[in-house]
């Protein structure tokens, strides 16, 4: 910029060279302006690009939010899954991610948005005090050429005031009727003007030669000065503007390493899934614990039919003129004993479970038990130490304070170990360990054995070889069990009862609890009424009044092959 003020010599046409000057000044102050709207555009540029991110962030955070499972909630408990672990681990991932793109945005604030808004402000300072100087210099030159100018017209009027009374003389001397006295005035005055002229002349020369100096320190030392700051400015602006952008490059390009990780532990937790595990833990979770039903038995219809002993007892026992209980399906097959869950809550034993699922159960209840143990020794050990503290600084407080919640906490502490006690027993019912113990069930068996005189010895028998060694026929204050009337009673009243194919003995105790099932005591004798079709289930009766399913796992079937109806599914 500094070739604009170039001057042409040393011939002075100031109009010529001012006007041009002030025109480069008019120039160069558009276009340091149109420098500035650029970087204060390119800020606004950057600002909302952090905006932008920062929104994004906070939607990336909350999709992850949203879609994270609820603690203490099933959703939770569903998360156990490698697939669900994977997808988890992908939500935590993002939320990282969207970390991230937080840390573009406030470094692009820090190191961009914010440095230039400062830069701004400086640059701005500095170009009006460089033009603030141009427009001095301008008007200094512009005054000297004032000067100069009124020097040179004085010096023009005194020369030819001289150059009047020079002729003005030389008339009067030449006129002979002049006195010699008007000759002598007339030369004074020719000579006044003409020293008037010589000094005026030396006056314009001086402020010429002054205006020249000034002139050329204007066009070749003050105004090049100017414009090299100017120009300088103006490439330290285009300098700044291009290490913004190189930085808003570097903002981005720091943060993709983390972001590679990110995605790298999606794709490893992705690769974590494994199909097996989740199908075995679905059939962990699942399993009932029941046994495969046996091979069906071929029956040889071309045999005559015969009835056994036992049967024909149990026969003559339905005739003595009461009637079966009319229950069954129109068409003789089988209820699902599932049709209907009991709306209240379940036994306390979780005897209304299958085998494995109760074992599950009851294990997960005794964990539970034994961390309720432990949180409550956990404080019953914080006090003592409390109470430890109050007796040597009685200062602190009083040691008597804590007794009561140390007698309740120790109270509390029994009550679950008792509780753990309770359910081990049924665990260990469950797992085989101990023969379990149900005087209900005993009582029940008591009570048949008084009605069907012909099942009392088997029954006997049965008792005899159990584990507990021997039976006890005690009287008690407990319940009977109940089960409760169907929805289906009014659809079989006009049914006739299935026909007797069997007996069976429990083998465990088990709670009907659902539509269709039956409640039995272990050791208890009953008859069986349809046998196992492959899904887990057998139908019994136990008298006139009562029958229903049971798994057949917990009992053991001594078939009738000669009976009537045995074997009418195959």
């Amino acid at each position: 910029m500094a070739e604009l003020s170039s001057a042409g010599g040393m011939e002075f046409k100031p109009k010529r060279q001012g006007s041009s000057d002030k025109d480069q000044f008019d120039n160069l102050e558009k276009h340091t302006q149109w420098g500035i709207d650029v970087l204060e555009k390119y800020i606004k540029f950057v600002k909302e690009r952090t905006e932008i991110e920062l929104s994004y962030a906070k939607q990336l955070r909350n999709l992850s939010k949203k879609y994270q499972p609820k603690k203490n909630s099933k959703e939770e408990e569903e998360y156990r899954y490698t697939s669900t672990k994977a997808f988890l681990a992908t939500l935590n991932e993002m939320n990282d991610y969207a970390g991230q793109h937080e840390v573009i945005s406030e470094n692009m604030t820090s190191l961009i948005t914010g440095e230039l808004t400062r830069y701004v402000q400086e640059l701005k300072q500095e170009r009006k005090s460089h033009f603030h100087d141009g427009r001095k210099a301008q008007q200094h030159i512009e005054t000297c050429w004032k000067q100069l100018e009124a020097s040179k017209r004085r010096f023009e009027r005194d020369c030819k005031e001289a150059d009047r009374a020079q002729q003005y003389f030389e008339k009067m001397d030449a006129d002979i009727n002049v006195t010699k006295a008007d000759v002598e005035k007339a030369r004074q005055q020719a000579q006044l003007r003409h020293q008037m002229a010589e000094d005026s002349k030396a006056e314009y020369s001086s402020t010429l030669q002054k205006f020249n100096s000034e002139q050329h320190d204007h066009y070749y030392t003050h105004i090049p000065n100017i414009f090299q700051k100017i120009q300088e400015m103006e490439e330290r602006r285009i300098v700044r503007i291009g290490e913004s952008m190189k930085t808003f490059a570097e903002v981005d390009r720091q943060v993709i390493p983390i972001i590679g990780k990110c995605l790298d532990e999606i794709t490893k937790a992705a690769e974590s899934v494994d199909h097996k595990s989740d199908s075995q833990m679905v059939i962990e979770a699942f399993k009932s614990g029941f046994e495969p039903p046996g091979d069906i038995d071929f029956e040889d219809f071309t045999q005559p039919m015969k009835r056994t002993i036992s049967e024909s007892s149990l026969s003559n026992s339905r005739g003595d003129g009461k009637s079966e209980p009319k229950f069954g399906s129109k068409s003789k097959g089988k209820l699902w004993p599932f049709i209907k869950k009991n709306k209240g809550a379940g036994p306390e034993d979780f005897s209304n479970l299958p085998p494995e699922q109760r074992r599950k159960k009851l294990q997960q209840k005794v964990d539970e038990l034994n961390k309720d143990i432990q949180k409550e020794m956990d404080q019953r050990d914080a006090l003592t130490k409390m109470k430890d503290v109050y007796i040597k600084n009685p200062q602190m407080g009083d040691a008597a304070s804590v007794d009561h919640r140390l007698a309740e906490l120790g109270q509390n502490i029994e009550k679950l170990r008792l509780e753990v006690q309770k359910f081990e027993g049924w665990l260990a019912e469950v797992e085989g360990r101990l023969p379990p113990r149900n005087e209900q069930a005993r009582r029940q068996s008591g009570l048949y054995e008084a009605q069907n005189t012909s099942a009392v010895n088997s029954c006997a028998q049965d008792r005899e070889s159990s584990p507990d060694g021997s039976y006890t026929e005690e009287q008690s204050q407990e319940t009977e069990m109940k089960i409760p009337a169907t929805d289906f009673d009014d659809e079989f009243d006009d049914e006739e009862p299935l026909p007797t194919i069997g007996t069976c003995k429990a083998l465990y105790t088990f709670e009907g609890q659902n539509e269709g099932t039956i409640s039995v005591a272990e050791g208890e004798m009953l008859y069986v009424i349809e046998e196992d079709k492959g899904d887990g289930w057998t139908r019994i009766r136990r008298n006139e009044d009562e029958e229903g399913y049971v798994p057949t796992s917990y009992v053991e079937v001594y078939l009738d092959k000669n009976a009537k109806g045995a074997m009418t599914y195959i």
